[in-house]
């Protein structure tokens, strides 16, 4: 567990020195040194891929020919290539200065699990576009869409967590500012993924709607790169503590430090002493998710060569997920069971969706809509 990874200093920009405040010290890196290294990180890409962050096309696309053609008619000879990412530079450059002489506040910390996401949503994103230029799909719609099934996954994923653990949540909250705060402080734990499912879905379908997108041509697409973010994702939850297992006496079990999100739990219930130095040991599952993210980004991103039907790798997805999610409940110790079913809320979502997922991939078997059709009309 390691919430905090490191902290940028404004007052020192070019130098890394430890915190020398904790047993286990976090490092201070200069922002002169962060914005370096993401100039670097970006001009990797940019050369790599061939295209600029504010793009995200295909070279080969019929419009991206007819804005270069137009640019060159106008300036009498084309764009450098190199412009994206000299714009870039200067941006991070203007970005970097603002802060240092205007911030009030002078060291930001930097969270594992904000980290992870971001990852998540960059490789994820890159990785689809690869895809979206199979199917005769813009990258900029893939990487449009990744944004908004973001921030939508986050609410929803969050409001599933306050209406379900609202008594823990909100318990001793006295004013609308301790509200507010608990409603939004992401430090204690506190997202169900399945709450980022359905607002991520909602907002999916609304936004394939405004954009005249195939649905499930574009959910082909973005599936695999949905499981890799999960992998990612999951690593994020380890680091922040959250989403933790129930006690273990296998080889590969873990503890969590005190202030942890596991070691409070424990502690204010009974089962460890206040003298401990760490919780009780517990499943990983937040590694076990991780595994299984990764088997099924695979998985789809197989099935995606080969499918003969559009809509299969999403029905694919909808099988194995819920099978994965179902299984590590079992192991789970932050879930609780419903309706006196024996079973957490996640395992009876986990089976509406796999019904569901069986049922639609038997209905595309009776059908004959080939992937290779590439209509933007809707499904």
């Amino acid at each position: 567990m390691r919430q905090t990874l490191i902290y940028i200093s404004l007052d020192a920009p070019f130098s890394i020195l430890p915190d020398g405040t904790a047993d286990r010290p976090i490092l201070h890196v200069g922002f002169g040194l962060i914005l370096l290294g993401l100039m670097l990180a970006y001009a990797a890409w940019f050369f790599l891929t061939g295209q600029a962050t504010g793009q995200h096309r295909s070279e080969s696309s019929q419009n991206e020919k007819e804005n270069r053609k137009a640019k060159k008619n106008q300036s009498g000879k084309p764009p450098s290539p190199l412009a994206p990412l000299v714009a870039a530079a200067i941006q991070l450059g203007a970005v970097g200065l603002v802060a240092y002489f205007f911030s009030p506040v002078r060291v930001f910390p930097v969270y594992g699990y904000g980290t992870m996401l971001l990852i998540a949503f960059v490789v994820g994103a890159s990785w689809a576009g690869r895809r979206a230029d199979q199917v005769g799909i813009e990258r900029d719609v893939v990487w449009d869409a990744a944004m908004a099934i973001l921030v939508s996954g986050i609410v929803g994923a969050r409001s599933f967590y306050l209406i379900q653990k609202r008594e823990m949540v909100f318990k001793d909250a006295s004013s609308l500012q301790d509200y507010l705060f608990r409603i939004v402080n992401l430090s204690d734990g506190g997202l169900v993924l399945y709450g980022g499912v359905i607002l991520g879905t909602i907002t999916y379908f609304t936004f394939c709607k405004i954009r005249n997108v195939r649905p499930l041509q574009l959910a082909d697409v973005i599936t695999p790169s949905i499981f890799l973010g999960i992998g990612f994702g999951r690593i994020g939850c380890l680091l922040n503590g959250c989403c933790y297992g129930d006690r273990c006496d296998l080889p590969w079990a873990i503890t969590f430090p005190p202030g942890s999100v596991p070691y409070e739990i424990m502690l204010h219930s009974g089962f460890i002493d206040p003298n401990a130095v760490v919780s009780l040991p517990l499943h990983p599952t937040q590694i076990y998710s991780s595994i299984g993210g990764f088997v099924l980004a695979y998985l789809t991103a197989t099935v995606f060569k080969y499918r003969r039907h559009v809509g299969e790798v999403f029905a694919v997805g909808a099988i194995f997920y819920p099978i994965n999610r179902f299984l590590i409940e079992f192991v789970r110790g932050d879930e609780f069971t419903q309706l006196d079913t024996g079973l957490t809320i996640s395992q009876l979502v986990s089976i509406a969706v796999l019904i569901a997922g069986v049922v639609y991939l038997v209905y595309l078997e009776t059908t004959s809509v080939h992937p290779d059709v590439h209509s933007k009309k809707h499904d």
